[in-house]
């Protein structure tokens, strides 16, 4: 029997089709089979980045594949994670969630250009990062009890600074406000290395910031260091009582998680959560977070996007009762 020229282009097509399916589903299976593009929705050689950075590298190592950074900022992370939700589902386009984003910013902003749980898809988490508690030199508090007695004796008397409403500074004082019972002036700045001229001077009396840029001012004898913002002692200023210690269930940290858009393949979202894993469990990185003031924080897909969520709704009526709101 003879196939016309036309069948055979069509029997060929599909004999090509059939063949390259196992292989098309090897690759998908594989991932990573090219590199993978990371959006950190912050700037660049900020502890974000650094950390970002430094998770990308090991990934890289680990799988052969490059992890690339692309540095999307705006809003407060609002620019980069909507680029975030609007790739791809297809593993390789990655990034940065976190508690701004992600736990603080569907209660702080009246609109948002994606539903923080509809428009990801959740494979681990990446870092925590506390705050710590810093105050003038003048104060005399030396202690947290001792810092709460003294600002209940001088109540609308001072204030603390923050890089900005709705960051977890802000609300790190917010709830020291709300469980300590003190009356202090939020003095929000354009980040918090702003701050410290005025909180050194005395202008501004204290501030709840991250604990690189926190220590270094307190090593240098321009702060002082009362308290940790963490549920426990941070490893890295261990001789540092936590501030749960004196006001018990306070836990204000700042974490991270590795995302990407809504509808990515069950199987690549646990290589993915796998190889993140296998990254931040190596004893080189968490080195190198810790040496950040950071802990290597890795999750299953399903713990980090309950963990999400129940951060979002611890944190509702804090910053509802802090007046901070972005139209």
């Amino acid at each position: 029997m003879t196939i016309p020229a036309t069948g055979r282009r069509a029997l060929l097509g599909f004999a090509a089709v059939t063949l390259a399916a196992p292989r098309l589903a090897a690759a998908q299976d594989a991932w990573p089979t090219r590199p993978v593009r990371y959006i950190n929705p912050y700037t660049a050689g900020g502890p974000t980045d650094t950390l970002s950075r430094l998770l990308c590298q090991k990934m890289s190592d680990l799988s052969g594949q490059q992890f690339v950074v692309e540095n999307r900022t705006g809003s407060g992370g609002i620019v980069g994670n909507q680029a975030i939700a609007q790739s791809a589902p297809d593993g390789y386009t990655l990034g940065l969630g976190g508690i701004a984003t992600h736990a603080i910013a569907p209660t702080l902003y009246a609109r948002m250009p994606f539903d923080p749980h509809k428009d990801f898809t959740f494979a681990s988490g990446m870092w925590q990062l506390p705050n710590l508690l810093v105050v003038n030199n003048d104060i005399p508090a030396r202690s947290v009890p001792e810092l709460i007695a003294f600002l209940k004796a001088n109540p609308g008397t001072y204030s603390y600074a923050s890089a900005g409403a709705g960051t977890t500074l802000h609300i790190s004082g917010e709830l020291f406000k709300t469980m300590a019972g003190v009356d202090i002036n939020h003095v929000p700045y354009r980040g918090s290395a702003a701050a410290y001229p005025d909180i050194i001077a005395g202008r501004v009396h204290m501030i709840f910031d991250n604990i690189p840029g926190a220590l270094a001012q307190a090593r240098e004898n321009r702060v002082r260091a009362l308290g940790v913002t963490s549920a426990r002692r941070s490893p890295v200023v261990p001789d540092v009582p936590s501030i749960s210690e004196t006001l018990a269930g306070f836990d204000m940290s700042s974490w991270t998680c590795l995302c990407g858009p809504a509808g990515i393949p069950r199987d690549t979202v646990l290589r993915i959560a796998a190889l993140a894993r296998r990254a931040l469990e190596t004893e080189e990185l968490k080195r190198a977070y810790l040496d950040q003031g950071a802990t290597a924080w890795p999750t299953t897909p399903e713990e980090i996007a309950d963990f999400r969520a129940s951060e979002e709704r611890r944190l509702a009526p804090i910053i509802r009762a802090s007046g901070a709101r972005v139209e």
